[in-house]
């Protein structure tokens, strides 16, 4: 039987670093329940089962408690029904079908081949800006200086989110993402800082809505705002608002810790490095091990909406369920040698971007913005070595990556 507070270590913060060894014990058991009541899926066969199981819900948010303000008629009258208004238009990464089906096919249709191979052509001149800008540093802070700057520009290009808008979704963006958490979801003041948070970006997302809508661009949210999708209705402004942020949110956080990770394990590996230096048409195979070997999404939450048998496990209904991701791209009844990094490896079905309905929009975006940055790095970066190792972690383990990855250099190349 697996101890029944594993999943408690890894979100501790203590096990940050190197949460692994912890996986590998939790995989002894398939699935798991945890002592707070929670089932944990830490093989690659339980993972793959359950994201494609229809009795598994992506409906786990609880339900919106904005703080009351101490007005009577805001409290009592306006809060409750803009909780309930959040509530029914969540992000559709939160949405089962048919909502999230419906919403999904609308974002798909934007992500249209030619829009998707200029961001490509456009990434390259973003990483040959910023690098520029550091010709001659001996220092280079992998997060701050490109991991961060890169998919936030593409994701506001895509969107069509003006320039100098970009920084203050920084901290937006980041309050966010701690959505992901379990222990958010049940922490009240953690919960209505997220609300407030909501709030904020969704008034400035209703104002930018309201302008593509009077002079819409060739962008994405002008897209889904004015053009709909032929056969579905148009999207609603409260969809449309959650969906934007969502994009914006998920758009740029899980790449800047693709490109962190990826660079970790390259300053690890530094044979690896050279190699992607020496030969650039290496940087697919090796994003790919990289979402195995150390995948920016860690794990993700589910409900059971009915009793679900697992081998000797039953999941009941109204079950918490964590889908632990990173620990079935370790398993080794699937991949050989799985503690090793190894962009050789072919046909890798890692769990790194999802599955099933839910596999990730994004993830035509976060290869090749990963490819692009990892690609330019190797080519122009003189004798680069870690300042720390480990470097230090940002808090959350849901999604999980270094909270700066400072290099020493010898000099950084111009284009």
């Amino acid at each position: 039987m697996s101890d029944a507070t594993l999943f408690e270590q890894v979100k501790d913060e203590a096990n940050r670093v190197d949460p692994y060894p912890l996986f590998a014990r939790l995989r002894e058991t398939p699935v798991s329940r945890q002592s707070d009541g929670t089932y944990v899926a830490a093989t690659h066969a339980a993972i793959g089962s359950l994201l494609h199981d229809p009795r598994i819900s992506s409906e786990t948010l609880p339900p919106a408690d904005r703080p009351k303000t101490g007005n009577p008629i805001s409290d009592w009258i306006v809060k409750p029904i803009r909780d309930r208004i959040t509530d029914t238009h969540r992000p559709f990464i939160f949405r089962d079908p048919p909502d999230h089906d419906a919403l999904r096919k609308a974002v798909m249709h934007e992500f249209t081949q030619e829009r998707v191979q200029l961001l490509r052509e456009r990434s390259h001149v973003l990483v040959d800006e910023i690098l520029d800008k550091h010709a001659g540093s001996t220092s280079f802070d992998i997060v701050d200086d490109l991991a961060y700057p890169l998919p936030v520009t593409i994701i506001c290009e895509l969107l069509g989110i003006p320039t100098e808008d970009e920084p203050q979704f920084h901290g937006w963006a980041t309050q966010l993402a701690t959505a992901l958490e379990p222990d958010t979801m049940a922490d009240t003041e953690k919960r209505s800082e997220n609300s407030r948070t909501f709030e904020t970006i969704s008034e400035y997302m209703t104002g930018l809505i309201k302008e593509k809508r009077r002079h819409p661009k060739d962008d994405m949210l002008s897209g889904l705002a004015v053009d709909g999708v032929p056969g579905i209705p148009r999207m609603g402004d409260y969809d449309l608002i959650a969906t934007s942020i969502l994009m914006l949110v998920a758009g740029h956080e899980t790449t800047v810790n693709l490109i962190a990770n990826a660079m970790l394990a390259l300053m690890r590996h530094p044979e690896e490095f050279a190699r992607l230096r020496d030969d650039p048409s290496l940087a697919p195979r090796l994003i790919e091990e990289v979402q195995r070997y150390d995948p920016p999404v860690q794990f993700r939450t589910r409900r059971a909406l009915a009793d679900i048998p697992m081998g000797d496990v039953m999941i009941p209904e109204g079950a918490d369920v964590i889908l632990l991701l990173a620990s079935g791209n370790r398993d080794p009844a699937v991949f050989t040698n799985p503690d090793r990094f190894d962009p050789d490896r072919g046909g890798i079905r890692h769990l790194g971007f999802g599955g099933g309905l839910h596999y990730c929009v994004g993830a035509p975006l976060a290869r090749f913005e990963a490819e692009v940055a990892l690609t330019a790095l190797a080519r122009r970066l003189d004798n680069p070595r870690l300042q720390a190792d480990p470097p230090p972690y940002r808090p959350g383990s849901a999604l999980r990556g270094p909270k700066h990855l400072r290099l020493s250099v010898d000099g950084i190349r111009r284009a």
